[in-house]
This record gives structure tokens, sequence and C-alpha cells, in this order.
């Protein structure tokens, strides 16, 4: 009795003065660093994220940059056939069926497979088919055709699978934080591959240019693998022994299409991506008449000698993508994570559509060069920005299958049937119907409101999926 009587007195003893400290006070988090510290000037970082955010924007960065290398080849390969314009636009149309094909194969792919292996060798595979476009094109070869396929089919599936990566690293919270730096890395790659380009055609050639973007994809592969055992790494030491599990277990059998067509959420932002890339094609379209019109305009009044008419449109898109890409760079790094962090998805997602119709309908009304080129930069700098970004956020709130799977169909198939319609609407409004400019621009005007409306629903959806569900799940 007396050492029951003892043995309770400890533990009284015991509970009134608590658990041990370690047990209970949570571990400190490190100090900001310098890197984490400088970072918060463009974006919310916490501590010790800096790192692999600038790793994810390197790795972005060379993808865009090696694209950016080849895009000159593709044109060199595919316009030097007779009839070469009016292929490349049959052979956009092309892709939409092509991607049919492809988006489903990848599909079955990433079911049997981890997510870092499905990652290497689908980067492997068009790595691997470089040398073999050089030395098809050095031997003179007609393969302008299966290229611009087949940089079309790298441009999105490639771009795509990183941002599928990245939100399958980052929780909702986290990505609407961060995903504005990281885009970051492809706005300046973009820029940065264009600018070498011209340079290294002048030193290299125009084939050798494959051979430098194969280099460049290799690196970006190598680093994707440093950033994915990196985080793996840090995964694990996080995780209780009870859960740890090697990361990115293979996906569900979902067909990829089944799942797009299966969820509300997910056929929103197919309709929104659609309507986006209808609108933004034929806009082009509606630019460039109405710079070929100006230039017309300036030869007929003796302002422009006719053989100069081909230097004055040159002038103009070189000026007025310059300052698109600036523009849209200066939005990306300084405007883009406060507009997402002050006023949230649900609003971001609606900017553009409301920019767009602003340029439309000034387009419409007063369809002058002047007025039209500056609705447009402000139009493109903003979509290139903040809607490219805000796209990307829209795939956190799901799962790891509708991440890799439905992401290909959206992102590849829905992209190129936007641009397809868009092309339809162009050879009908002037072969049928004989619309002028001002009526083109009314038509995207309806195309915005459309796609404005598409933009409130889906942004009240993600708002839901992202408040409703812990951790963003589908």
């Amino acid at each position: 009795m007396r050492q029951l009587l003892a043995g309770q007195l400890v533990d009284v003893a015991a509970a009134a003065k608590g658990p041990p400290m370690s047990a209970i006070a949570p571990t400190a988090p490190p100090p900001r660093g310098p890197l984490d510290r400088f970072l918060r000037i463009f974006t919310d970082v916490h501590d010790g994220e800096g790192g692999q955010v600038l790793l994810l924007a390197f790795n972005i960065f060379l993808i865009l940059t090696a694209y950016y290398v080849m895009k000159p080849v593709r044109e060199a390969l595919i316009l030097a056939q007779p009839g070469g314009a009016e292929i490349k636009s049959y052979s956009t149309a092309a892709q939409a069926v092509l991607f049919a094909v492809v988006v489903p194969a990848y599909g079955a792919l990433a079911t049997r497979l981890p997510r870092r292996r499905l990652i290497n060798i689908v980067t492997a595979f068009f790595i691997a088919c470089l040398p073999l476009f050089y030395l098809a094109a050095e031997a003179s070869l007609p393969v302008g055709i299966p290229f611009f396929l087949w940089i079309g089919a790298f441009s999105l599936m490639l771009i795509a699978q990183f941002w599928s990566y990245a939100n399958d690293l980052y929780t909702p919270d986290a990505g609407k934080r961060l995903f504005a730096l990281v885009a970051f890395g492809a706005s300046s790659g973009a820029v940065f591959g264009a600018f070498i380009s011209s340079h290294l055609i002048n030193a290299l050639g125009v084939n050798e240019l494959l051979l430098i973007a194969a280099a460049i994809l290799a690196a970006s592969l190598m680093l994707f693998n440093f950033i994915d055992l990196r985080a793996s790494a840090g995964a694990a030491v996080r995780a209780p022994a009870s859960t740890k599990a090697a990361p990115g277990p293979p996906l569900g059998d979902g067909n990829a299409f089944a799942l797009v067509l299966g969820s509300r959420y997910l056929l929103l932002v197919a309709a929104l991506i659609f309507l986006l890339n209808w609108v933004a094609a034929t806009g082009e379209y509606i630019l460039s008449s109405i710079v070929s019109h100006a230039a017309q305009a300036d030869v007929a009044a003796g302002r422009l000698a006719r053989e100069h008419e081909g230097a004055f449109i040159g002038a103009f898109y070189a000026s007025y993508f310059q300052v698109v890409n600036i523009a849209g760079m200066l939005l990306q790094l300084f405007v883009v994570s406060r507009v997402v962090k002050y006023l949230g998805v649900r609003v971001a997602v609606c900017i553009v559509p409301v920019v767009a119709f602003s340029s439309y309908a000034v387009a419409a009304l007063i369809p002058s060069l002047a007025i039209v080129r500056w609705v447009k930069t402000a139009e493109n700098s903003v979509d290139y920005s903040l809607q490219n970004t805000v796209a990307q956020m829209l795939y956190l709130p799901t799962t790891r299958e509708e991440k890799y799977k439905a992401k290909q169909v959206t992102d590849t198939f829905v992209v190129r049937a936007g641009d397809v319609l868009s092309s339809v609407t162009v050879l009908v409004g002037t072969s049928l119907l004989a619309l002028s400019v001002k009526q083109f621009a009314m038509v995207n005007v309806v195309l915005v409101t459309l796609w404005f409306a598409v933009a409130l629903l889906l942004g009240r959806e993600f708002q839901w999926r992202t408040t409703a569900k812990p951790g963003g799940a589908a």
C-alpha cells in the first residue's frame, strides 16, 4: 500500500511538472536567410522556400529557352517548302488530332510509372529526337511537317508536365504565394531564348540550334532530378516514421479525357482555356489586319515606298513584341503575386477577360493602329503574366491524377482546339461573310463575354475547393 501511494505521488508530481520541454515546444523556425529576405521583395516567401522556388524557376527557364532556340528552325524547315505558309496553317489543325492520340498515351504511361520516372522518360524522349531531326535536316530530308508537329507537342506537353510537377509539390496556399515567382522563369526564358537564337544562327547556322536545344534540355532534366531528390529528402525528414513513403507513387488508371469530362471543375477549366485561345488567336488576326491596312494606307498616301512595306510591318512587330515582353516580365515580377495575395484567384481569373473586353471594344469603335497597338499591348502583357500564372494555379485543388493527366488535355488538346476554331472563324468571316475588322472585333467581344462568365463560375468553384476541403484536395 505504501509503495502504491508513493507511486501515485510520483505520477502526480510528474503530471504537475508537465511533459519535457522538448515534447511541447515547437521547433523554432530557422532564421530567414538572405535569399528568402531578397525574394520577399517579389512575393511572400516563407522560411526555407527560396531555394526550391529558384530551382524550379531556373528549370522552366531552361525549358522555355530551349523552345525559343528551336523556333527559328521550325519556321525555316516548314516555310522553305513549297506552299509552306499554307502547310503551317494546316499543321496547326493536325496538332489537335495528334494530341487526341498522344494525350491518352501519356495518361497510360502516367498510370504505370512513378512521378520521377514518368518525367525522366518523357523528357528524354524529346531530347533524343533532336539529334535525329538535326541529321535529317542536314541530309535535306523533308522533315518540316514532322518537326512542326513534334515541336508543337513539345512546347505544350513538356511545359504542362512541368506545371503538373509544381502543382504536385505545393499545397494550394503555397502555390498561390510562389507560382508567380516560378512563372517568372518561364517569362525570362522566352525572352532569353529569343535573344540568343538570333546570335547563335549567325555563329553556328540554323540546324545546329537543334543540338544546342538538346544540351539545354539535358541540363533541365538533370536539374529536375536534383530538385526532386532534394524535395523527396526534405519530405522524408519532415514525415513521421509511420507515414513515410516513396514520393510520387503511380497514379490511378483513369482516362485523361474522361477525367475532364467527369468533373464540373475541370470542364470549366477547359472552357476557360478554350475561349482564351479562341479569342487570342482571333485577336492576332485583328491586329495583323490593322497593321497591314495601315501599311497599305501609307503606301497609297505616298508616305511609304511599296518596297518598304515589309520592313514597316516587321519593325512594328519587333517593337510591339519587345514592349509586350518587357511589360509582361515586370508585371510577373512585381504585380502578379500581389494581385493573387490581395484579390485572390477568384478575382484574378476575371481580370484578363475584362482587359480583353476593353481591348476589342476599342478595336470595334476605333480601329486605329495607334490606339489598338496599346490596348493589345495591355491585353497581351496581362495575359502572358497574370493569366498564365493563374491558369497554373487552377490545378492546385485537384488530385494527383488530375494534375498529371487532365492537365495534359486542357493544356494541349484544348489549346489547339481553340486555335483551330479561331482559324475556322477567320476563314468563314473572310471568305463567306466578308466581315470587316470592326466586325471581327465584335465577334471577340461576344466571345470575351462568354469567357468572363466562365471565369466567374470557375473562380467561385476554385474558392470553394480551396476553402471547403483541407489541403485543397479535389
